[in-house]
């Protein structure tokens, strides 16, 4: 009868255990939460969010600062022993900012997909956009490499990170780039009904 008991009473935690996601999100200052606290962040805001749908969910944060795609897969190589599930790829912002070339871009975009797929690791890929003073070519040629890479990997695909967020004085820091905390809730609800197709 004491036996029976404890594994009654033991069966909840492991049926909770089980459901746990694990969602990694690797980014830069967005991703971080620059200029804000990171609990206010967007995958903070996410986990809330997926909790209210009854989506139990452990948030690896990999957004660094400053970070383009050249430093991704060696920050997800160091990822992968916390084994996440999902991962919201959301790198080459600074890439655009910094006029790297697209193809440079999108070499190490593709070599970080390639080893979360081959660590059958589920993938959503988040597109981003520069300012049209960076030339029409460069721009369209940059929107473009996250449309090519989603067809050629078959990912998941949020065409821009920053939907209904960028330009808009209300939902940025001072700085008009980076979300404040009523930006980074848009962007948790805007991203998660593309995530939660990955759950």
């Amino acid at each position: 009868m004491k036996n029976l008991l404890l594994i009654l009473f033991t069966l909840p935690v492991i049926s909770y255990a089980s459901g746990l996601k694990t969602i990694l999100f690797l980014g830069d200052s967005l991703t971080e939460g620059y200029g804000i606290q990171k609990k206010y962040a967007y995958p903070e805001k996410i986990k809330s969010i997926l909790k209210n749908k009854a989506i139990e969910s452990k948030i690896l944060n990999g957004g660094v600062s400053g970070s383009t795609t050249a430093s991704g897969k060696s920050r997800l190589r160091w990822f992968l022993k916390a084994k996440p599930e999902v991962m919201v790829l959301a790198l080459g912002a600074n890439d655009g900012l910094r006029g790297i070339k697209v193809s440079e871009s999108k070499k190490n975009l593709s070599e970080i997909i390639e080893l979360a797929q081959k660590n059958n690791i589920k993938i959503l890929l988040c597109g981003m956009q520069v300012p049209p003073n960076y030339g029409k070519s460069y721009a369209d040629d940059f929107q473009k490499m996250f449309k090519d890479l989603a067809k050629k990997y078959k990912l998941e695909f949020m065409p821009f990170l920053l939907k209904d967020i960028a330009g808009e004085k209300k939902l940025n820091i001072e700085d008009g780039v980076h979300p404040n905390e009523k930006g980074h809730q848009v962007l948790a609800e805007n991203l998660v009904s593309y995530l939660e197709k990955l759950l």
